[in-house]
């Protein structure tokens, strides 16, 4: 027994003053559970995907899901963190209580409030998630981590800044498709692959455009049992799923490629009895260009070293081989941590159902892929989802 995705609620990402972590949370609960056509009451679990690590002064957030409907009261709420897959942690953990009998509905919410914190304090956050003890001095922070992790490709395979500035490229052209994107934009190749006052080096070799943006949002899915599903307007099932965590220091890994990805993704395919070129599309963490590129040939698009080739013969854009982050991904969309991996979820559902805005419709999609990661490939989620409703 597996579960579906039945309904999903999203905020849009971005800068908004005016929310906080309670509202957020609350607005996409409340949208899930009334596109999924379920009642509060019916929910048997919560689970809420949240990074925190001092973005937000409110802890024990689980209960603020509770929040948006006064029969979730005394409903179970845990909260998960896993680094930037913080959110796919909480959506695998309702899964494994559908797998296990434990309940038929579990509401998912991923969450992040990002903004209100000062720059030097945003870097210090985010660079939590590093192995601290050899990588806590890293100047520039996470952008610094994944700087010095395509410096290393760029040494090992060359200089990629034109494969970089076409995946930036791309899913800023894609985000503008997307209602919920924080940067509706296209921002063209030329913008992107020139350093510019409004486009400068950030860390080693990466650029303003080589990076995602610190956001503000929330996600929510509502997973249900098969016989929930049954009389369910529409469901999307987890046909294979992959979690593997790898080393946390960098230093005892090859940062070039990204092993536990290609573990996750060869994890999700076997129990999916498929293989890449099945998919429709992919939503991939591209929190960096560096990071989009490298997954190519993690996932087996491409071999290592190779990533390059997709990026510039156009594979990954929508009409071509497999279309990868038609929502414009984490780059233009934003990334609000703890919602992103929700998000991912959510979106991919949409596009199996025919439900996705305008022209970020895949045609024809009948198979999606999720890759989402925490830390510089340490925390690696992969789900192949297919419509059964």
């Amino acid at each position: 027994m597996t579960a579906s995705i039945i309904g999903w609620g999203h905020t849009p990402f971005g800068k908004q003053p005016e929310e906080t972590v309670e509202t957020l949370v609350v607005a996409a609960a409340n949208e899930a559970l009334a596109h999924a056509g379920v009642s509060a009451e019916d929910v048997d679990s919560i689970v809420l995907g949240h990074f925190n690590a001092g973005f937000s002064k409110q802890n024990l957030t689980s209960a603020l899901v509770l929040q948006a409907n006064p029969q979730l009261r005394f409903k179970p709420a845990v909260r998960t963190e896993n680094a930037c897959a913080s959110g796919s942690a909480a959506v695998f953990q309702g899964v494994n209580a559908i797998e296990a009998r434990r309940a038929s509905i579990v509401l998912v919410v991923g969450v992040e409030k990002m903004t209100d914190s000062a720059s030097p304090q945003i870097a210090e956050n985010l660079l939590r998630a590093s192995y601290l003890a050899e990588e806590g001095e890293t100047e520039g922070g996470f952008a610094g981590i994944f700087g010095k992790i395509a410096q290393s490709y760029f040494q090992k395979y060359g200089d990629q800044s034109d494969a970089l500035a076409r995946i930036a490229a791309k899913n800023h052209r894609n985000g503008v498709s997307n209602p919920w994107a924080q940067m509706r934009k296209d921002l063209g190749y030329e913008f992107c692959r020139t350093e510019s006052e409004r486009n400068p080096f950030v860390a080693g070799p990466l650029k303003r455009t080589d990076c995602s943006l610190v956001s503000d949002g929330a996600a929510a899915i509502v997973l249900a049992a098969p016989d929930i599903v049954a009389e369910a307007q529409r469901a999307v099932r987890f046909r294979g799923r992959g979690h593997v965590q790898d080393f946390l220091p960098m230093s005892r890994r090859d940062i070039t490629r990204f092993e536990g990805c290609t573990q996750a993704w060869q994890r999700a395919f076997a129990e999916a009895n498929i293989a890449l070129h099945d998919l429709s599309l992919v939503e991939t963490h591209d929190c960096f260009t560096i990071a989009e590129l490298i997954e190519y040939e993690a996932m087996g698009l491409v071999p290592s070293g190779e990533g390059a080739r997709a990026a510039l013969e156009g594979w990954t854009e929508i009409g071509g081989r497999l279309p990868v982050n038609a929502s414009g991904g984490l780059k233009a969309k934003g990334h609000p941590i703890g919602a992103t991996g929700v998000s991912m979820h959510a979106l991919c559902a949409m596009q199996l159902c025919g439900e996705a805005p305008g022209e970020m419709q895949v045609p024809g999609a009948e198979l999606a892929g999720v890759f989402n990661m925490g830390g510089a490939a340490v925390a690696n989620y992969a789900s192949v989802l297919e419509r059964v409703r």
